[in-house]
């Protein structure tokens, strides 16, 4: 393939994988993006993430509109189709535009002969849209573009918040920059946002954040490549805020790809504390050295896993310890719509069985008097509430700390809340992504 290629069938070609073959969005986009020309990157992205945070809608739409099933062979045709009705309903392109690129878009993915398939729903779809789209609210898994599964498991677990986490869900995040407050203070950089005529505001959530009025390429922030600051989402940032590492302490970033809290750790600490930072993936631990060195701190990267120390531990307990366990990502579906597509009911239970057995195996690393913060991005209390409220059943030595006391304006909210067993944020359509945190002191 060459870089002429139209954006659509690239696009389309993309969603395939990721609905047909449940592969990761992420991965498949870099290697879709490398297809296009740089002018096209964007679009390319643009579509892939529209079609997945609007995938059900859209998929309802493309039953009803396509006269019969698609054979084997061309089902990446299904995946066109989508394409089609997201720029036709939810963007400003031209639909006579929308029309002959997505159109010609079969040809160039050798089913010429379904350009006219493609061109009859698109055109039906003109036609009767304000019927078809009036359809779609007698549905919550069209309505908000949600799994069947995951709405039945939010009406039961949050009833009070299920519809504002799903409206969050399907918005576009912000973007949020951590400053290093030992080079700038977060006043100074944001003198430094104003000179460089980037609007933004203070974070109401935590003191080392700043959020953009509008996404900018990182090279348009002042001195990012001298570690002044780093994009990460507020919520993310409390981490360090709560954990509280201190110089000289011996602190545990257990799962720390790609390293933006192993930074803000050790910002935190003014890079005296004595930092290992691991990772199961050796390729992602790549990113935490990158992170690392930009910001000019470094930690002890090794790779392995918590719950397995036999394999990496050197037998001297931390004093503190990040536990960041690998979740259902459901609290961060804005930056990753393809969750929706991905993720399964089932992988909950399995999840959250592999995070207790995590906790269990990172307290035994933990000295008595340390502090362990567990945390997830997830909203589902079985991986989070439930999980240390278990664990506190089962382990005597273990206290829940308050966090109120380290972040200044927490307070319950429509889009936080104190389960009792840490504290649970919900995505918040002009702030942070959904997260949870719970910080647990080991008896002396």
């Amino acid at each position: 393939m060459t870089a002429s290629l139209n954006a659509r069938a690239v696009a389309a070609q993309a969603l395939f994988k990721v609905t047909s073959q449940q592969q990761s969005l992420t991965p498949v986009l870099a290697a879709a993006q490398s297809q296009v020309s740089e002018r096209d990157q964007g679009l390319v992205q643009a579509l892939c993430f529209g079609v997945c945070r609007h995938f059900h809608s859209l998929n309802a739409l493309s039953k009803i509109l396509l006269d019969k099933p698609l054979p084997e062979n061309a089902q990446v045709i299904q995946s066109l189709v989508w394409v089609g009705l997201f720029q036709l309903q939810h963007t400003d392109i031209s639909p006579h535009a929308v029309l002959h690129d997505t159109v010609e878009a079969a040809a160039q993915l050798g089913l010429e002969k379904y350009k006219g398939v493609v061109n009859a729903v698109l055109r039906r779809f003109q036609r009767e849209q304000v019927q078809l789209v009036a359809g779609l609210d007698s549905s919550d898994v069209t309505r908000l573009n949600h799994p069947k599964w995951l709405i039945k498991q939010l009406k039961k677990d949050w009833p009070d918040h299920w519809q504002h986490i799903c409206e969050a869900a399907n918005a576009h995040p912000p973007m949020i920059v951590r400053v290093n407050t030992h080079k700038p203070s977060v006043s100074e950089y944001s003198h430094r946002l104003n000179d460089a005529g980037i609007e933004h505001s203070a974070s109401a959530l935590a003191r080392t954040a700043i959020k953009l009025a509008k996404p900018h390429p990182i090279s348009a922030l002042p001195d990012f490549d001298q570690g002044h600051c780093s994009v990460q989402d507020e919520a993310a940032q409390l981490a360090a805020l709560i954990l509280q590492p201190q110089a000289g302490e011996r602190v545990l970033d257990a799962c720390a790809a790609p390293g933006g809290k192993t930074g803000h750790l050790l910002e935190y600490a003014n890079g005296q504390a004595q930092v290992t930072a691991m990772d199961a993936d050796e390729r992602r631990l790549q990113r935490v050295h990158e992170n690392l060195a930009r910001l000019g701190y470094k930690a002890h990267c090794l790779v392995g896993e918590a719950q397995h120390p036999e394999s990496w531990w050197d037998g001297e307990a931390f004093d503190a310890i990040l536990l960041d366990v690998p979740c259902s990502a459901t609290g961060v579906i804005r930056r990753h719509p393809d969750i929706k597509l991905l993720r399964q009911r089932e992988d909950i239970a399995n999840l959250a069985a592999l995070q207790a057995e995590i906790l269990a195996k990172a307290w035994t690393l933990l000295k008595p008097g340390g502090r362990l913060l567990y945390a997830t991005c997830s909203i589902l209390p079985a991986e989070n509430s439930a999980n240390i409220a278990s664990f506190l059943h089962q382990q005597t030595n273990a206290k829940l700390l308050s966090i109120k006391d380290k972040i200044s304006d927490l307070k319950e909210s429509v889009y936080t809340t104190d389960t009792g067993f840490g504290w649970q944020f919900f995505p918040n359509p002009n702030g942070h992504d959904g997260f949870f945190y719970a910080l647990l002191e080991k008896a002396k």
